[in-house]
């Protein structure tokens, strides 16, 4: 579990923060839930100098409209070891879970207006500098392991299925088939990830969706470029 230890706002929270992500899409689990908004709440700045923490940080901003739907205990801060100023900002997150109008950003209505009037232009002004002056992307090179049921499953044919998702930021490359035991071999596939754009997460699934061949997929390895 994410232990800040400090403040998430200062270089060192935001430095944990963004080495938590480097391998995740969110904060628990495999899909956006009530922990990424606690978190997202308590920056007080686009973190900007961090490129896991960015990407994460923008994709839960998508969800900001039905934040109050999506899954998950409704925890403090202090549970993922944050303390100091960001520690303050989400003391309503520990109200009664009863209360079904916890504001998760705050109590004081014009307190979170002007908190996101200033989230939202701080946002606008980075997406300005960043049209003037592209960075370089930020890819991942990562090695799945895909397993068929039996020695049965016909291989290539789960291969064409694999390599037939497409997705913004994907790009497949080579691939061989690995002996495992009693005549099973395992798809071993090459992909580049965009890590704004793609989720390793998201992609297992989309693999996983052809159950008449595949029985689970693994990361094998997973590399920065």
């Amino acid at each position: 579990m994410l232990n800040i230890g400090g403040d998430i706002n200062s270089d060192q929270g935001l430095k944990k923060l963004d080495e938590y992500l480097v391998a995740r899409s969110y904060i628990e689990g495999y899909t956006p839930s009530q922990s990424d908004i606690v978190l997202y709440g308590a920056l007080k700045n686009v973190p900007t100098k961090y490129s896991h923490a960015l990407r994460w940080y923008n994709h839960i901003k998508s969800y900001q409209s039905e934040k109050d739907k999506l899954p998950g205990v409704k925890k403090s801060l202090q549970d993922f070891g944050v303390t100091g100023s960001g520690a303050g900002a989400k003391t309503a997150a520990k109200k009664d879970d009863d209360d079904d109008d916890i504001d998760l950003f705050g109590s004081d209505d014009e307190v979170d207006e002007e908190a996101d009037k200033a989230r939202e232009e701080r946002l606008k002004a980075y997406a300005e500098k960043k049209s003037k002056k592209p960075g370089p992307i930020a890819k991942s090179n990562v090695v799945l392991d895909v397993k068929p049921w039996d020695d049965e499953t016909d291989m290539k044919a789960m291969e064409d299925r694999v390599r037939s998702i497409e997705m913004d930021g994907l790009k497949w490359g080579a691939s061989k088939l690995v002996p495992l035991a009693y005549g099973i071999r395992k798809l071993q596939i090459v992909c580049v990830v965009e890590d704004d754009k793609v989720s390793i997460e998201e992609l297992s699934e989309k693999i996983e969706a052809f159950e008449d061949f595949v029985q689970s997929v693994d990361v094998a390895a997973f590399q920065k470029i």
